[in-house]
């Protein structure tokens, strides 16, 4: 009697400094290859593992969600400790959970909380590049607050979609956009129910523009109306994004997210 097939529960903690996204690429390594072929050698099982969603190349992540299906019947201790022995240094197993059979790592999540952030000093930090993007020159932060209420609530957020995208609609939900100021670090967190490919990034990029004082804050409210790319800021550089957590109960319905 062949033993029961179980669904695994994986949250996991990445440096994105030196990978191609999370998703499989044919020109470079991913975080879903490093990772499954790991889990080949626990398992001795071809496995199929399923991120909560598609962190781009160079973009972190503190609790990135993930899920596969294995015969196997090692505890969920022991999976912690053998996924983390042969993983490389920049991946690291946080959890591993049985979890029921109608879980699904992207589909049943209702919301997404993302970190963005900007080193804004004089000077660049030798151990803060690989986390931020630098701007050397002061920002306007209680500006870029100001354009924030036109970007809450549910929005067809197609003028801050990067190109080449699949998904099936553009309409996403952002609950939360927080801008705060911490020492020489402004800290952009952001809580929807998905998000598009780059969304945060030029969002990001656009409030800059607003901090430069190159954009007014009420010019968000047209850049959203007009869906259109080329009326939105430029992208955000990748290392200052990191995807912090995934929610999966409360209110709110799970988006796609292709960041």
């Amino acid at each position: 009697m062949k033993p029961v097939m179980r669904k695994i529960k994986l949250v996991l903690q990445y440096d994105g400094s030196k990978y191609h996204g999370w998703q499989y690429q044919i020109n470079g390594i991913s975080i879903q290859e490093v990772v499954e072929k790991v889990i080949f050698r626990v398992t001795k099982e071809k496995s199929n593992l399923v991120g909560s969603g598609r962190t781009d190349a160079g973009v972190h992540a503190e609790a990135q969600v993930a899920h596969f299906v294995t015969r196997s019947r090692m505890s969920e201790a022991a999976f912690l400790r053998a996924l983390n022995s042969l993983l490389p240094r920049d991946i690291a197993v946080k959890k591993v959970e049985v979890v029921s059979p109608d879980f699904d790592s992207r589909r049943s999540a209702k919301r997404k909380i993302y970190r963005y952030t900007i080193l804004n000093h004089e000077h660049p930090s030798a151990f803060d590049y690989g986390h931020s993007m630098y701007i050397q020159f002061p920002l306007n932060v209680e500006a870029m607050k100001r354009a924030v209420p036109h970007l809450l609530g549910r929005h067809d957020f197609t003028a801050f979609q990067g190109a080449k995208s699949d998904v099936k609609t553009t309409v996403r939900e952002l609950f939360r956009l927080d801008i705060e100021r911490k020492e020489n670090f402004i800290l952009f967190h952001f809580e929807g129910n998905g998000f598009l490919k780059y969304m945060v990034r030029i969002i990001v990029g656009t409030l800059v523009e607003v901090g430069k004082g190159r954009r007014q804050p009420d010019d968000m409210k047209a850049i959203l109306a007009s869906r259109n790319r080329k009326k939105a800021g430029p992208t955000a550089q990748p290392q200052g994004l990191c995807m912090v957590e995934v929610v999966y109960s409360g209110d709110g319905v799970g988006g796609e997210d292709d960041e």
